[in-house]
């Protein structure tokens, strides 16, 4: 038989309902359709097959010879695309393909992502550290997290944390001066990453002119936590996001000589496609992400770590 030739599926449902319940009405409410809706596909089923499919009763509907036949097959028909469908399901809802930037995913993700694998134990996690922007219609990742502003697209976009930066080095590297008091001491030392607009932005609310970096030599590392490594290696000052680099504070691998923090509102931040957004496993990531970031803005403003703090979703 031609496929051209099926009828609606939603015919087919209606009939394959009815035929169970004996009833146009309780296939209805098992379907969320109105008496006169079944009774309407089961007619244009009927036109398809051309006779009768039901014999209408006073308390009922009763199933023709030709209609016993087309019940069997309907429901067995029926019953293959239901598996199909849940076996696909079950396939896609298993694995959640997240790209992330490298900051967020070795400062923030990863010492925290064991505890969503516990949450959800059917969901398994392949985690892909990238700074490319995702096309959702052509790569297979469910989620991205990235940094901006947020104006992507045909994406869902929600801001995750704030992004501010101060500038950070090593104790040692400080000493070599007799240590930082005053921002154009900083001047005196090597400048990781100069031409990044951040150093033009903190030296111009610190009160210094931002001319005095033209003309330095710079060094480009791409992503916060290389910068962070050759800073703490002590090959220059870096300007870092402190909540990220906490434990280097707190073990005196960096230290932060002010504590003035500049942002030029950026964000980290959690997208998807908009299809994705009923996803089960795409919901679940995202509410799990919500408590941690939150938890982790409310601690680190506490520890002086962050300015500002606010919950994710105040902010959808």
């Amino acid at each position: 038989m031609a496929r051209s030739s099926l009828p609606p599926l939603a015919a087919v449902r209606a009939f394959e309902a009815a035929a169970r319940h004996g009833s146009f009405t309780s296939s209805g409410r098992e379907l969320g359709l109105t008496q006169a809706a079944v009774s309407y596909q089961i007619k244009v089923l009927e036109e398809r097959v051309g006779q009768p499919l039901f014999h209408r009763r006073a308390r009922g509907v009763e199933l023709t010879h030709v209609g016993t036949e087309l019940a069997k097959k309907a429901s067995a028909a029926l019953d293959v695309i239901a598996d199909a469908f849940a076996e696909a399901q079950g396939s896609a809802q298993a694995t959640l393909e997240i790209s992330v930037i490298p900051t967020f995913a070795t400062n923030f993700l990863a010492e925290r992502l064991g505890r969503f694998q516990i949450a959800h134990p059917n969901i398994a996690v392949r985690l892909e550290v990238s700074e490319t922007l995702i096309d959702f219609q052509s790569d297979t990742f469910d989620i991205a997290i990235r940094s901006g502003k947020g104006q992507w697209p045909d994406l869902e976009c929600h801001k995750l944390i704030e992004i501010e930066f101060t500038p950070m080095l090593s104790p040692a590297l400080a000493e070599t001066i007799g240590g930082v008091s005053k921002p154009e001491d900083l001047l005196k030392l090597p400048i990781l990453g100069g031409g990044d607009p951040w150093w033009v932005r903190w030296f111009e609310k610190a009160g210094v002119n931002s001319d005095v970096l033209k003309g330095r030599p710079s060094q480009t590392f791409g992503p916060q936590i290389l910068e962070a490594t050759a800073a703490m290696a002590g090959q220059g000052v870096a300007m870092l996001t402190p909540a990220f680099f906490k434990s280097a504070i707190d073990s005196r691998q960096l230290i932060r000589p002010f504590e003035l923090c500049s942002s030029d509102e950026t964000a980290y931040w959690l997208t998807y496609a908009h299809a994705y957004r009923n996803t089960p496993k795409v919901k679940a990531f995202r509410s799990w992400l919500v408590q941690e970031v939150d938890g982790f803005l409310q601690t680190e403003k506490q520890r002086g770590y962050v300015s500002r703090a606010s919950s994710l979703a105040d902010r959808d």
